[in-house]
């Protein structure tokens, strides 16, 4: 029996899940083919950064719709894995009414879907913001409902959690929404069957055994529903408040706020790098300092909607720089550019964005993952990356199941 694991990578920017599991144990998780495409852009830079940090297994740099459903048939995948958009996605009757139901054109997941569709790997782990839980804003929760019901139908076991990086060890106030899927075949499943949907969530599931949380809900925040076995009805009928942990058992979902055990984080201090060999570039000037001072100060505008009518936009004040002695805040792709969102840091004396490096580390890259790449794209890219640490600490999770997984089929074997 193989003592590893065949990876596909879907939507893999820069390498962040591949990363994160290798470091994990790199003989133990196998990257056998990975996909970074970026719609529009005549220079690649997310792909040539994965491809020149990984060498091992087929790399495509191709759009995945145009990805024919016979290489994932041959792909022999155990574990899937990717981040991808959040979308609308609503679904409809084919043309026809009796062949099924379609997706939003454009939409990734649907991508992801066929890719399970045609490999049916036992394992599945994937990373999208956390507002994902209650799109769209109008009918809140049917976003994350219709995947919920896609992975049900495809026989898959599902666990949720959105998780702060900063709450485990990591310098970034990082908030993601993770969702771990396991067929319900596996010898990990049926031991699961003995647990409650909530003992899982909150001690003995994958996301509890890997990021502890207290035992009981923040302010008693707990729900159930069952989904609707109807697609449809779930696009233009449900509406659910799933709240930031979760489990769902062939079709019947247990969900609930968490809190976390035993925070621990970085301070942002300890991830810049030394100040003498900071460029002059990244120090703000003078002019730039006052847009600054703007832009993280209150504001109380009038303005004129489409329809003629007046009102004010309002925004509240923060801190002029970011504290150093505390995490950072969430990254965005704008990062290094002059707006409200980027960090301001503080030393010496004088004020500076951050470097493209301390961008890296805020993430858990190692120094110059990104060099090579204007430092436009370095910022852009890891605004899109995930933590690596978070994603280690599942990787030894999910290493863990396997292993008991293939003892199990071995003691099976030796009775026969």
């Amino acid at each position: 029996m193989s003592n590893k694991l065949n990876v596909v990578e879907l939507f893999a920017g820069v390498g962040g899940f591949r990363l994160g599991l290798e470091t994990a144990d790199a003989d133990f998780f196998k990257t056998v083919w990975a996909n970074q495409w970026e719609p529009s852009r005549k220079v690649q830079h997310a792909f040539d950064c994965y491809a020149s940090h990984f060498e091992e297994g087929n790399r495509s740099n191709e759009d995945i719709t145009t990805i024919p459903d016979t290489v994932f048939q041959k792909l022999n995948i155990d574990l899937l894995v990717g981040g991808f958009p959040c979308q609308d996605y609503s679904v409809a009757r084919s043309l026809s009414g009796e062949k099924g139901l379609e997706g939003k054109k454009g939409v990734l997941f649907w991508e992801i879907k066929r890719v399970l569709e045609n490999s049916h790997p036992k394992y599945v782990l994937l990373e999208n913001v956390d507002r994902l839980l209650k799109s769209p804003s109008k009918q809140r929760g049917r976003d994350f409902a219709i995947m919920l019901a896609t992975l049900r139908d495809l026989d898959y076991i599902v666990e949720w959690r959105v998780i702060n990086a900063a709450e485990y060890g990591a310098a970034q106030k990082r908030r993601r929404v993770f969702i771990f899927a396991y067929k319900s075949t596996l010898d990990y499943a049926e031991n699961q069957l003995n647990f409650h949907l909530d003992e899982i969530v909150f001690n003995k599931g994958f996301f509890a055994k890997a990021f502890p949380v207290k035992e009981e809900p923040y302010q008693n925040r707990r729900s159930t529903v069952k989904l609707p076995l109807d697609m449809l009805e779930i696009s233009d009928e449900f509406s659910f408040n799933f709240y930031s942990a979760g489990c769902m058992r062939s079709g019947k979902v247990f969900t609930t706020q968490t809190q976390v055990l035993n925070e621990e984080n970085i301070p942002l201090k300890d991830i810049l790098v030394d100040e003498t060999t900071i460029d002059e570039s990244f120090y703000l000037t003078e002019a730039v300092a006052e847009k600054f001072a703007y832009l993280r100060g209150p504001k109380r505008i009038k303005r004129t909607s489409s329809e003629g009518h007046d009102y004010f936009f309002s925004e509240g004040g923060m801190s002029p720089t970011d504290d150093i002695n505390g995490p950072g805040r969430t990254m965005l792709t704008s990062e290094g550019s002059v707006n409200r969102s980027t960090h301001i840091v503080e030393v010496e004396g004088r004020k500076r964005f951050l470097t493209p490096v301390e961008c890296e580390r805020l993430n858990g890259f190692p120094d110059n993952w990104t060099e090579g790449m204007p430092n436009r794209m370095r910022y852009f890219c890891m605004g899109n990356a995930l933590v690596v640490g978070l994603i280690s600490k599942m990787g030894k999770q999910i290493k863990k199941i396997e292993l008991e997984e293939q003892e199990e089929i071995s003691q099976l074997k030796f009775n026969i």
